[in-house]
Formats: C-alpha cells, structure tokens, sequence
C-alpha cells in the first residue's frame, strides 16, 4: 500500500510539472492566453492601430499652422524719467530706473524670417528675441512699424523656418471657425477654439485704422501678435486686443485681417515704410444736425465739412456738404470706413468717388495723393 501511494504521488507531481511547463511555454495548447506581459517568441505583436483624430477635431490645422508661431520677448534698459535733462544727468550722473521685460506672439510668413507682430509688442525695445516652437532662439530685428494699424515686421537669420500660408481673409463669415494660436501669460504656446463674431469692426478707439475681426476664441496678455487660423491652418489676422474688465479672455477679442497685414508687409519689404491714400477732407459721420446744416437730405454716408484749399479732393470739385457715399465701388457708412477705404488707394491713380450733394448723386474722379505720415485727423 505504501509503494501504491508514493507512484502516486511521483505521478501527479510529474503531471503538475508538465501542466507547469506548457502552461508557461506553449499556453495555447490549453487553449489560454498568454499572461499579461507574455509574448511568444514565434509570434510577433500586432500592430498598433493608427490613432484617427475625431470628427470636428482642429489637430491638422493646429499642427500645419503652431510651427510658424513664435514667442516674442522685449527688454527695455533701465531709465530714470529724467535722464534727459542735462541739469539732472550734471548734478545726479546717470541713474537707470527699472528694467522693463515684455512678451507677445509673432507669426513667420516667408522662409527670408519675415515676422509679423503688433506695433505694441515692440514698441520702445532695446532688445527682441524670438523663440520658436524647436525651442531655437534668435535677436530679431526691426524692419519697420506701422503704429497706425498696430503692426510691426520683424527679421530674423535662421535656416529651415516653417512659415505660415497667408489666407484670405476676405473671405471669412460670421460663424466661421477660427483657432488662436500664441503664448498667453508666458505658459507655453495654446490653441483656443472659437468662432468669427462679427468682421469690419472699428470705431473702438484702438488704432488708427481699424477694420477688425472679432471673435470669441480666448486671446489673453502673452497672445498679441499671433496668430488667428482657419480650420486649414492658414493665416486670416494677427491678434492684437481684447474686451476686458478683469485683463483676461471674455469672449471678446480683436485680430487684424491678413488683407490689411498682407499691405502693410509688402509695404515696409519694399519702401520701408507703408504707402497710403490722402485727399484732404474733413470728415464727420452724418448726423441730422450737420445735414440740416448744410442742407442735404442725405441718410447715410460720411458728410466732408472741410476741403483743404489745393488738396486732390479740392482739385477734384469736391465741396463742403458733399456727402461720400462709395469709394472706387466700396460703399462707406462712417469716418473710419472712409480713411480705410482712402489709404487703401494707390496715390497718383483716378478714383471714383460716389457723392451726394444735396438731391443729387455726382460721379467725382479724384486722384489721391500720399498720406503724411502719422497724420492722425482728416483725409
């Protein structure tokens, strides 16, 4: 009984030790599945499956468009309020106040480093470096500023730059999606999401000439200068201000159309400075006080209450009390309409001119002259 009992022990720990060794080896056999971790040494894994972005994703337009946005960083050397004077350099020598440090966005648009960015972004810096998203750092330099529509171009040296594709943002319509792409708060570089609000928005006191993209994707301190894209990744305005009470995003946001950025570029490339229209006016939004003024039935346009003597309007026969309704087939309905539609002119070429005086509507061909530079009333 005992030899009995101990062949059977023998076989069983003989069949457990197999059970063991298939199990381990060659699990299939059992008809299990490999442990976790456990691959077969004749069988190679299965290959992953390609992640597909999901329906509605932005990630083809954020990853064609994120690379020619950069990081803009300004220092301003130190400076007393006083340090011109010299009485106070004579008697107190030199004294520097506080350093000044700045952030904004910046946007590539042509392998030569062409970076357009806001005029504030800039503004009074003794220093500028960009950063761009391979994390590759440069001193830029300044190729010239356009305070009147708070643009500024940039150069910098560097091979290999990924550049933005400008698109037309003529083109664009309440609703549409929009991304805003730059470096709010010194975080990193973000993408926020968003639609068109509303387009040709001006009379906010902002610049000069405003003609302004509105919409509700998040733009923050940090997202000046940078870039507002269509779900194609292509440029369609350069960020440049926001509707707050508290300093950050509202829902309320500003970028400058890249029709209005496209002029300003090739302008400041080419001349190095920006080359407008100028007829030399005075206008005023029509009002029923200044059309019973002077006598014009008129209900909507820009009503010219001053011609400067010689100027190319005067030449022309525009009058006081004229009543500008469209410029060269561009209707306006307010001042600022008007002196976007006047410097988009090319100085020394005929325009036509749609005018209202009194009850009559008269065809005026006027040839516009070059704006002054930083002239800030009248036409």
């Amino acid at each position: 009984m005992k030899r009995i009992w101990l062949l059977f022990a023998q076989s069983v720990t003989v069949l457990l030790a197999a059970y063991f060794v298939v199990g381990t080896l060659k699990p299939e056999w059992l008809g299990k599945r490999p442990a976790f971790g456990a691959v077969s040494l004749l069988e190679a894994p299965a290959p992953a499956v390609p992640v597909q972005p999901a329906a509605g994703s932005f990630a083809a337009a954020a990853k064609r468009a994120s690379p020619a946005v950069v990081s803009i960083n300004t220092s301003k050397a130190a400076r007393h309020p006083q340090s011109n004077d010299p009485w106070f350099r004579f008697f107190f020598g030199d004294r520097g106040g506080e350093a000044q440090a700045g952030l904004g966005s910046g946007v590539i648009v042509s392998p030569e480093g062409y970076v357009l960015t806001n005029n504030h972004v800039v503004e009074g810096a003794d220093a500028i470096e960009v950063i761009l998203t391979d994390a590759r750092r440069i001193r830029a330099e300044v190729i010239g500023t356009d305070p009147e529509t708070d643009l500024a171009i940039l150069k910098i040296a560097l091979d290999k730059l990924p550049v933005m594709v400008l698109g037309n943002s003529d083109a664009l319509l309440v609703g549409d999606q929009v991304l805003a792409i730059g470096n709010p708060f010194g975080v990193g570089q973000t993408v926020t999401s968003g639609i068109v609000s509303a387009l040709g928005r001006n009379q906010l006191g902002i610049n000069l000439f405003e003609n302004f993209i509105q919409t509700d994707a998040a733009i923050n301190p940090g997202n000046s200068g940078g870039a507002l894209v269509d779900t194609a990744g292509n440029l369609m305005g350069i960020n440049t201000a926001i509707y707050s009470r508290s300093g950050g995003s509202m829902g309320i946001g500003f970028a400058i159309p890249t029709s209005t950025a496209k002029l300003v570029l090739e302008g400041i490339v080419r001349d190095g400075h920006v080359t407008r229209g100028w007829i030399g006016v005075e206008p005023n939004d029509l009002s029923p006080e200044l059309a019973e003024t002077f006598g014009v039935k008129a209900t909507a346009g820009v009503i010219i209450t001053g011609v400067l003597q010689n100027g190319p309007a005067a030449q022309a026969g525009i009058r006081p009390g004229d009543v500008i309704v469209d410029v060269a087939g561009k209707a306006v309905g307010n001042v600022s309409e008007l002196l976007s539609s006047v410097a988009a002119l090319k100085p020394g070429t005929v325009s036509a001119f749609e005018v209202l005086r009194r009850d009559e509507k008269v065809r005026i061909d006027v040839t516009p002259g070059v704006r002054p530079a930083q002239r800030r009333n009248g036409q």
